[in-house]
């Protein structure tokens, strides 16, 4: 079994410390994704894993191994960067099987194994190529195939769609997901975008500060945020927040045209509070409570920003083939079972 356990792990640069004491269980088959705004730590997090930085604190076990001091070729893993890092004077094939010939495994099983890992990566005809004659998405196979080849417990891979234009980040995005199905190991990926999280992962990490601020399934990080930064950070576009006043079991909110809504949670108690709906929850309907500042249609949905009469902004999403004027004036209404309720000094959900 090659799960992955990260106990109270801490990672300090000098007196500055950038992982405070995470706690992670990532199961034998898993594929987890780190996910969060730059600087949060995912990557560092990633390469105290991959043993290419030094851990400060805690514990790291891949399997029912420790490796928290093992060297990286130790650990059974490998790693796909963001950068490919080909040999450019070597083919595709020696590229892939390089690392083998580098520990003296025989020519023959080199190259069953490569050419395993060219039929999963459907790279057969480019396989006596150079990396000048490929394109970003074929290097990108090329590297993924240089890990398969080294037949490693986990995969790493440390924003590896982040420097191909939108289309080959989808394409890359149905191939690695169909990779892991394919061949079951468990993968830790990094990313900023929490579209490629919710659409690759088993188990989605989000962190902050160095912190995990929630860690579960896709859905269950959409549908049940611990507090309002996962809210905001996981769905595309992200949620719309209003400012809410509480009193006596109700909640006005100005931002939503004056809306009156009694969440009926114990503890919403009296004050500030912050509502959170999210733009597929919110429908345009006749009115002049917000001013349409710009539609954006993409065929099958569109987008439209409002500002209400306080200055709140919105976002709406549609299905109908209607765009509104922009500067013109339009109502909204929105099912208010759909709300979800934060306390707006400490933003934790209130439930």
């Amino acid at each position: 079994m090659s799960g992955v356990t990260l106990t109270n792990v801490i990672k300090k640069y000098g007196d500055v410390q950038v992982i405070h004491g995470v706690d992670l269980t990532i199961d034998h088959g898993d594929f987890c994704v780190f996910v969060g705004p730059s600087g949060c730590g995912k990557s560092t997090l990633l390469r105290m894993v991959a043993g290419l930085e030094e851990t400060t604190g805690g514990k790291i076990e891949i399997g029912t191994r420790d490796v928290t001091r093992l060297d990286p070729s130790e650990r059974g893993v490998a790693m796909v960067f963001q950068t490919y890092a080909l040999y450019p004077h070597m083919t595709v094939e020696e590229n892939m099987g390089f690392g083998l010939k580098m520990t003296g495994h025989p020519r023959a099983e080199i190259k069953e194994k490569v050419a395993e890992a060219s039929r999963v990566l459907k790279l057969d005809p480019y396989l006596d190529r150079k990396p000048k004659a490929l394109s970003g998405g074929q290097r990108q196979r090329v590297a993924i195939g240089r890990a398969i080849v080294r037949g490693p417990e986990v995969f790493l891979f440390d924003e590896p769609l982040s420097n191909l234009d939108a289309e080959l980040r989808v394409e890359m995005r149905v191939e690695i997901a169909r990779l892991h199905q394919e061949i079951g190991a468990t993968m830790i990926y990094v990313t900023h975008d929490q579209v490629e999280a919710m659409t690759l992962a088993d188990k989605i990490v989000v962190l902050r500060a160095g912190r995990i601020e929630q860690a579960g399934k896709p859905l269950d990080l959409y549908n049940d945020p611990n507090n309002k930064f996962v809210a905001g950070f996981i769905g595309s576009p992200a949620m719309n927040f209003f400012d809410g006043i509480a009193q006596g079991g109700m909640v006005q909110v100005p931002g939503l045209g004056g809306a009156e809504m009694r969440p009926g949670l114990t503890a919403i108690g009296t004050g500030n509070v912050t509502v959170g709906l999210r733009p597929n929850e919110i429908r345009l309907t006749e009115g002049d409570t917000h001013r349409v500042e710009l539609s954006e249609q993409l065929g099958g949905v569109a987008y439209h920003y409002l500002t209400a009469q306080d200055g709140t902004r919105i976002v709406v999403e549609a299905r109908e083939q209607f765009a509104p004027s922009p500067g013109s004036a339009t109502g909204i209404t929105f099912d208010p079972a759909d709300a979800m309720f934060f306390d707006a000094e400490t933003e934790a959900r209130l439930r």
